[in-house]
């Protein structure tokens, strides 16, 4: 179930130009004592403005007569120590606020920053994935790049002259990626390899056959120049970074640390775990009720469950889109979903005019191998979000493609556009695109909470079936439950993988044996669960958290609760971590 997270600036990629950080941040003591307003008004625009790629994504281009959208990330040990004073002196001045005296709102706010701040500060000087991710470089090249040519912010000459002005700077990022790197596990390097054959592809074809005749000469010779350095960053990765398997796991005190400020949710990883593994074996009872009433098993004593469940799932498998129609069953599904929504008042909707559905770009499906959700910049929201959906490549060898097939199936397809896009993904930011003041409404666009983010996707999904989204069919229920289990095994293997030594075969029979995943999705997700940490766990830990604010809030209102008015005031705040949407909700006192 891959969602696409908030575009955001990261630790690993948000440093300015060393030889103009200062001038860009404006960075220096607070003259006056800081109120929390001006706290995250100053951290938001700052911030943006020392990582100009995740500047050109917010739709933040010019910042202090500079522009943006011409520079790249400054990756160098410099920059990086410029980033690390940048993010204490923001902490120092957090830490002068007194909570006792804030808001609900600027508590909420205030959450937000702490943990932010503390995630950088534990990335650039404990973790350091810099130092050891090749896909860093990769993906911020490529996303610097794919930004500019894919957002209409400005006209087509003038966004192609800020590519080429990348591009010329794409040679001095990639010297700094190899004087950064020192070791890599092997699964990075593949990944980061396969993403720069993409990212190769987007510069010597994509964009040269796009690029304007007034601008053609320049983007010319810089890419030219770009390519040679990204093929020799690509003979680099191959033949001369040491490759150390096993060094992707985390391990159990980095991974607690990142979990806390990351998650925001109270709980430890092995309290996380523990509930995912009982909720497990709970969805499993259900899955094979359901399947008995489709007819695939006879529910006596001593019945082989699992192989009751897998026939109904193979079953419903079996009816499913091909390769050509593929995009075309997403857009019909996105559709049918909008239509429901509006039709049962389950969200106040504000319409779907700035929603396109469109392929993953090549250099991000390395993490989204199915797709993903990709909202407008939170400065542009006119310029639109974006549904990525992954194509199935047609060289893959048809038991490839048939897997991938049946495992977005015509129901599992349905539920990835609900989880994507509407009522899910795509709904919760523009809610947050009509936050007010200003600078709360980015802070929580950008750097909010995941599990409220990845919670309300899933919360939503299941609230579609419960209100008799495609007329109560047991087959989407089923194949809901399977994603379900999907959810719970992202946070089994996620904290398994990386505190508990779990191993490849232990992974892949989890996601195959125990959650009745097709191979293909589950070799995808060990490789994506090998790439990242703490964020697989953020689909199971908000889902729980939708599901019991909504248990109190329903309880609290009584006879006045209504769907629709708790889901517009739950997400009319934005993404703020569970606890502080349960005081905005329902007061201090928890109601």
């Amino acid at each position: 179930m891959t969602a696409r997270r908030p575009k955001r600036p990261r630790a690993r990629a948000a440093a300015a130009l060393a030889a103009s950080f200062f001038l860009i941040t404006g960075c220096g003591p607070a003259r006056e004592p800081d109120t929390m307003d001006r706290l995250v008004e100053d951290f938001v625009f700052s911030s943006l403005a020392v990582s100009p790629v995740a500047a050109t994504g917010a739709g933040y281009h010019v910042h202090r007569g500079v522009r943006l959208d011409e520079l790249l990330d400054d990756m160098s040990e410099q920059g990086m120590e410029q980033q690390r004073r940048f993010y204490r002196a923001f902490q120092a001045r957090l830490e002068a606020i007194d909570p006792a005296a804030l808001t609900p709102q600027e508590r909420a706010d205030r959450e937000i920053l702490a943990d932010q701040i503390a995630l950088a500060l534990l990335e650039l000087d404990t973790i350091q994935n810099y130092r050891h991710n090749p896909t860093v470089y990769v993906e911020l090249l490529g996303t610097a790049l794919f930004d500019c040519y894919t957002r209409e912010y400005a006209p087509i000459e003038e966004r192609f002259g800020h590519i080429a002005a990348r591009l010329e700077k794409a040679p001095a990022l990639l010297a700094q990626a190899k004087t950064n790197l020192t070791d890599s596990p092997e699964i990075w390097v593949k990944v980061a390899r396969q993403e720069l054959d993409g990212l190769i592809r987007l510069v010597d074809v994509t964009l040269r056959e796009a690029a304007p005749q007034s601008v053609s000469e320049r983007y010319r010779q810089a890419a030219d120049k770009a390519l040679k350095a990204l093929r020799d960053f690509d003979r680099f990765l191959k033949g001369k970074l040491p490759q150390e398997e096993g060094t992707w796991r985390l391990g159990a005190e980095k991974y607690a640390q990142k979990f806390r400020y990351q998650l925001a949710t109270g709980l430890t990883p092995e309290e996380v775990l523990a509930a995912a593994e009982k909720e497990l074996e709970r969805i499993r009872g259900q899955m094979y009720e359901i399947a008995v009433k489709l007819g695939a098993g006879k529910g006596g004593a001593g019945e082989d469950r699992d192989a009751v469940i897998r026939r109904a799932l193979d079953r419903i498998a079996a009816r499913h889109a091909t390769p050509e129609t593929y995009f075309a069953e997403a857009r019909r599904d996105l559709e049918e979903a909008t239509a429901f929504v509006r039709e049962h008042n389950l969200v106040p909707l504000f319409g779907v005019e700035n929603l396109a559905v469109i392929e993953t770009p090549e250099f991000m499906r390395g993490i989204y191998s199915v797709g993903g959700f990709n909202p407008a910049p939170p400065l542009e929201t006119e310029l639109g979000a974006y549904y990525w959906l992954t194509p199935i490549p047609p060289d893959w060898p048809k038991e490839r493609i048939e897997s991938k097939l049946r495992e977005y199936n015509f129901y599992g397809l349905k539920l990835l556009t609900i989880h994507e896009a509407m009522p899910g993904h795509y709904v919760q930011f523009e809610y947050a695109n009509r936050v007010t003041p200003e600078p709360r409404r980015l802070l929580r666009a950008i750097w909010g909470n995941g599990p409220y983010v990845e919670g309300w996707a899933v919360y939503a999904t299941e609230m579609m079936l419960d209100e008799g989204y495609l007329d109560h069919s047991p087959e989407l229920r089923l194949t809901f439950l399977k994603q379900a289990l999907r959810v719970l095994a992202n946070a089994i293997l996620d904290v398994r993988l990386h505190t508990k030594g779990m191993t490849d075969e232990e992974a892949l029979s989890l996601m195959i044996d125990k959650t009745f995943q097709e191979r293909e999705e589950a070799e995808g997700k060990l490789v994506r669960a090998k790439l990242s940490s703490c964020q697989l766990p953020t689909y199971f830990v908000g889902w729980r958290d939708w599901r019991e604010l909504r248990q109190v809030y329903e309880k609290a209102r009584g006879d006045a609760f209504s769907l629709a008015e708790f889901h517009r005031r739950a997400l009319e705040t934005g993404a703020v971590p569970a606890p502080a949407l349960r005081e905005l909700l329902l007061g201090a006192a928890g109601q």
